[in-house]
């Protein structure tokens, strides 16, 4: 089995064979909606999508690490990190192994 990774462009091109937009304007709305999640996500709001999962900002606060080196302690500093929750319906698509499309094209 090969793995691969879905693209904004391969997103786009998803739009646009399904939607039926031009490429232009499919690959302006994948941006948009991106555009949309990171900038919820970096004032600091959870985004929930439907049938999908959640996004939501992990606080971490000051904590001590090693170099892998050296051995030496440094401190790893406070930081925000994106977390991502499945919801119940990606999860079921995924263990029975079907499309994660919530349209099914049977």
């Amino acid at each position: 089995m090969t793995r691969r990774t879905v693209t904004k462009a391969a997103l786009s091109e998803a739009v646009y064979r399904e939607v039926g937009l031009s490429r232009d304007e499919s690959g302006k709305l994948v941006a948009s909606v991106l555009d949309q999640i990171s900038g919820s996500l970096s004032r600091g709001s959870n985004v929930k999508i439907s049938a999908f999962g959640s996004f939501a900002i992990r606080k971490k606060s000051l904590r001590m690490g090693r170099n892998p080196k050296t051995g030496d302690e440094v401190p790893i500093l406070p930081r925000r990190v994106v977390v991502f929750r499945a919801s119940h319906v990606l999860k079921d698509r995924i263990n029975r192994g079907g499309s994660v499309f919530l349209v099914d094209r049977e």
